[in-house]
């Protein structure tokens, strides 16, 4: 059965410049990657890959200070098929934020993105605001990982009752949780069945070890909320779709699972709030 995709978490700059150790652990312990594990793609042939699995657009990674020059030439070489997120440090500054804003002004950019792992720090804390007041301005997801992570550091940071707040502060920002959610899936989905702006996409994960949990609430409350993703390479296309179409998912869940929830969560019309919409 033919099929259609987007995924929203593509990597083609880990060749780069030298992995940290912990990715140097993920990838063996984890992941079980060979020797091109950490090596650039080029465009032509993400786009070759891309074509073979059945992916219509992908989601690629950037940093918001001095994003890449070689990840910058997808979008510019092939608009329609590669957008960006960005990868914003909860520094508790604007500069970052300025430059995504900027970013998003000059490239196809459809989210932004955060980790808190990387500096140990919860989505509810100070740091992240002006990242979610920028995203609301700009009418732009953001994406947060939850879970937690693989690398050998702290990560009670990323478990998703976090967000609660957030959600609550924050009611017009679009928020996309990463990774998955484990071990504390059923406290993701009652969270998203509690947002309605709150939504997860399966980002590292193979579709075949998703909880069943998870494939009940898409099969039902929860059609229009998840999201998929790859991290390829890490994970490849080919094997992520493979495994998502022998899921056990009713009648059109899996169309919107796999293209029409990021269509619509990230490739939509953006419309940022305007000043009236403000007072009123």
């Amino acid at each position: 059965m033919s099929v259609r995709a987007i995924d929203c978490w593509v990597n083609v700059t880990m060749g780069e410049q030298k992995p940290p150790d912990y990715l140097v652990r993920v990838k063996e312990d984890y992941f079980k990657g060979g020797d091109d594990f950490f090596k650039n793609i080029e465009p032509e042939q993400l786009i070759d890959e891309m074509d073979a699995a059945g992916v219509a657009k992908s989601v690629i990674s950037i940093g918001a200070r001095k994003p890449s020059k070689h990840a910058l030439r997808f979008g510019e070489k092939y608009p329609d098929r590669c957008a960006y997120a960005v990868n914003v440090e909860p520094t508790g500054t604007m500069s970052e934020v300025w430059e995504l804003e900027a970013l998003t002004r000059s490239e196809p950019v459809v989210m932004a993105r955060a980790v808190p792992f990387g500096t140990d720090t919860p989505p509810g804390h100070v740091n992240f605001m002006p990242l979610y007041v920028k995203c609301i301005e700009l009418d732009l997801p953001v994406s947060i990982n939850t879970g937690l992570p693989g690398p050998p550091v702290p990560g009670e940071c990323q478990h998703p009752i976090h967000l609660d707040k957030v959600c609550v502060q924050f009611p017009e920002l679009r928020i996309c949780m990463a990774h998955g959610a484990d071990p504390w899936w059923d406290v993701a989905i009652r969270l998203m069945i509690k947002y309605r702006n709150l939504h997860l996409m399966t980002s590292a994960y193979a579709p075949r070890y998703l909880p069943s949990e998870l494939i009940h609430y898409m099969n039902t409350r929860g059609k229009n909320k998840i999201l998929f993703a790859s991290d390829h390479p890490v994970l490849s296309f080919q094997r992520c779709i493979a495994e998502a179409q022998a899921l056990d998912l009713r009648e059109g869940v899996l169309d919107k699972f796999l293209y029409q929830n990021a269509e619509r969560l990230f490739f939509g019309e953006r419309k940022p709030p305007s000043r009236a919409d403000a007072i009123q």
